[in-house]
């Protein structure tokens, strides 16, 4: 008995000591090749031991077996030899990929499979675009602390200033801590220092201005040293074209970002989807909403392989701040009573606004919402009648292989797990997860459930958009099969 607790414990240990020998060689590959790598698209830089083997373990959920670090660790140290330019690298896809075609000289095939990159040192095509979030609640902070975490080197998106109402005396002190702590989703992972003389936060190195307004109009960025910035509209006080114009009338702006669904003509855009529209004339567009951008996907991929007729979209939402704590009025129609002691059912425009992405769905689904009493993490129940009848088998077959080697597996991720509940999936970076276990097929008619971290997982899609806007996107390797071929 206890020589099988010895081995059980000596081959943990040879884990341990390769994820700490892959920690040098992923800031080395991340601070001088601008190279993030990531396994299954979790990203490993700044992580620790433990985060390493945690990703992958968690790679059986997707390869239904634990990735050995004793293949990644080779895959890592072959890449620090190629002297990379910037690029984005999932070793977990890497590896299966290596394997797949047979093995043989590993330094051969990566020196192949990344050769855009191969043997530029560094170099970073990238302009760095300075970004102003406008707003500092629950999708400003998560939004501060993604730009914060890839920050890198300086290219890409630099988030230089925050834009609020003052709210008290020690307010820079409040919203520092708030950046610091979050009940939700944790510390921040890393170090905050506050300088109330000069209205700054510091975050990892980046320096935020905070910067006190109460009319977007009349702030000259400029005299911050900012310009050509992209302000992301985190308010929601102004959604239409008029409204948001008022950030151009700024010094130093160019753009506009909005999180939440725009009204009129704006552009509503879901990451994955309909990105490639974007082009450097829009002054203004929108990332659409947090149910919108976990719906969309998914629904994309069906309708192309099996074709919707019509449905329902059903979602269960977190309470947020638009309702009362407790029975108070409210303008909205049942919001008014008590979030964390009601299930309360309102609208929801999600299943009308997927259209905006999807126009060949337009008219084909309809929608309800009931926000219940959890702080984040939703879910949305797609019951969809199709044009050609599936089995659950083939539904979740498809849709895993779409998660795992599409160009949509960044917003679509699968699992099958018999234990997961919402608060598991706090954190995630896709926009929406299938739970594989709980589809239900009937021929025709689908029933598909998908969970989704409204504030993190939306967050994650609003910094791609922004990334898109800047042109700042790296390289992703290895590269995905196309939708069609998936759909087959």
């Amino acid at each position: 008995m206890s020589s099988n607790s010895d081995t059980c414990l000596d081959a943990w240990m040879d884990r341990e000591a390769l994820a700490e020998a892959m920690i040098p060689l992923i800031g080395r590959l991340y601070r001088e090749n601008s190279v993030v790598t990531s396994v299954y698209g979790r990203p490993l830089v700044n992580k620790s031991v433990i985060d390493i083997l945690k990703a992958h373990r968690f790679a059986r959920q997707i390869d239904e077996t634990e990735l050995p670090v004793a293949e990644t660790y080779p895959l890592l140290l072959a890449l620090t030899g190629l002297e990379l330019g910037a690029a984005s690298v999932d070793l977990a896809r890497l590896s299966t990929k290596y394997k797949e075609q047979g093995g043989g000289d590993l330094t051969e095939f990566l020196r192949m499979e990344l050769a855009d990159v191969a043997g530029k040192r560094g170099a970073d095509e990238r302009t760095s675009t300075d970004v102003v979030l406008y707003g500092f609640g629950r999708i400003g902070r998560l939004l501060a602390r993604i730009l914060v975490e890839k920050a890198g080197g300086g290219q890409g998106l630099r988030l230089r200033a925050i834009v609020v109402r003052k709210g008290s005396e020690n307010d820079l002190v409040k919203r520092a801590s708030l950046l610091r702590r979050d009940s939700v989703h944790g510390a921040f992972n890393g170090t905050i220092t506050v300088d109330e003389e000069n209205n700054t936060i510091q975050a990892n190195g980046t320096l935020i201005q905070v910067i006190y307004s109460n009319d977007p109009a009349t702030v000259d960025y400029t005299s911050y040293g900012i310009n050509d910035a992209v302000v992301v509209d985190n308010t929601g006080r102004w959604r239409d074209e008029a409204g948001l114009s008022q950030h151009l009338a700024a010094k130093g702006v160019s753009r506009v970002l909005l999180t939440a669904p725009g009204k009129g003509s704006l552009k509503n855009i879901v990451h994955g989807i309909n990105h490639g529209t974007i082009t450097d004339e829009d002054r203004i567009i929108t990332a659409a909403s947090c149910t919108t951008n976990a719906i969309t996907p998914v629904l994309k991929v069906l309708n192309d392989k099996y074709g919707i007729v019509n449905g329902h979209v059903e979602t269960v939402h977190s309470f947020t701040n638009d309702q009362n704590l407790i029975d108070n009025f409210h303008n909205g129609d049942r919001r008014g009573r008590s979030a964390a002691l009601n299930m309360v059912i309102t609208e929801t425009g999600a299943a009308k606004a997927v259209a905006k992405a999807l126009p060949e769905l337009e008219g084909k689904l309809s929608g309800n919402a009931i926000r219940v009493p959890t702080p984040d993490v939703s879910m949305a129940i797609l019951n969809l009648n199709l044009e050609n009848a599936t089995t659950r088998e083939d539904v979740n077959t498809f849709l895993r292989e779409t998660s795992l080697n599409s160009p949509l597996h960044k917003q679509i991720d699968y699992i099958a797990s018999p234990e997961v509940v919402s608060s598991d999936f706090v954190g995630s970076k896709r926009a929406g997860i299938v739970d594989g276990l709980a589809t239900i097929s009937n021929g025709k008619n689908l029933v598909l459930y998908v969970w989704y971290d409204n504030e993190f997982g939306y967050s994650c899609q609003v910094v791609r958009v922004l990334e898109e806007m800047a042109h700042v996107n790296p390289p992703a390797f290895p590269k995905a099969q196309s939708l069609a071929a998936i759909a087959g």
